[in-house]
């Protein structure tokens, strides 16, 4: 028996506007509760990874990882670097709960998600091959990156709190950020 063959791969849990790629077999994992992760592996070069996103897009331009159309080329041009081919990539989609509802808001962004990251994967013709989006609770993922394995457990919306708290705080920053304030300064 290969004493080695038993070796857990390293793990990397990632929050809201991060983006992970591994060429060598990890685990990587997330909590999510509106926001979504799209996984994306290259089968044949055995080279996956994930994002982590809250918004499908932001009011004014900017570069960060916390935005749906960002966390996306983000993912494709890393697992692009490792050797993966984008005409190979395929993806799984998890989150985009109506839990921010449960809590009093009117806001659907787990379905503006969810409907951000299914348009996008059309438009780039990257094959949607597995999905559990929507419904009303939270879940943690895992993701093997060289095998594509999801794995996904729901999450009582009482454990899920400290995660809607850090995607309440974010929305309302994003949302100051993108409203001008009165003599401020914009550098282009």
């Amino acid at each position: 028996m290969n004493p080695l063959a038993s070796v857990a791969p390293p793990q990397k849990s990632i929050i809201v506007g991060e983006v992970f790629a591994s060429d060598q077999p990890a685990l990587v994992s997330t909590v999510l509760g509106s926001c979504v992760a799209a996984c994306m592996f290259d089968p044949s070069r055995r080279v996956g990874g994930m994002n982590h996103f809250m918004l499908p897009d932001a009011k004014r331009p900017t570069a960060s990882a916390a935005f749906g159309i960002h966390a996306m080329e983000l993912l494709i041009n890393r697992i692009m670097q490792l050797g993966g081919d984008r005409r190979r990539l395929q993806a799984k989609v998890f989150g985009g709960a109506n839990v921010l509802a449960l809590r009093g808001a009117e806001m659907q962004i787990g379905k503006r998600n969810v409907e951000f990251v299914t348009q996008f994967l059309a438009d780039e013709g990257i094959p949607l091959v597995a999905q559990r989006v929507g419904g009303n609770c939270g879940v943690k993922l895992c993701f093997y990156t060289d095998t594509a394995r999801a794995l996904v457990k729901p999450i009582p919306n009482r454990l899920l709190d400290e995660t809607l708290q850090e995607e309440v705080a974010y929305l309302q920053h994003s949302r100051a950020a993108a409203t001008p304030q009165p003599g401020a300064v914009t550098l282009f």
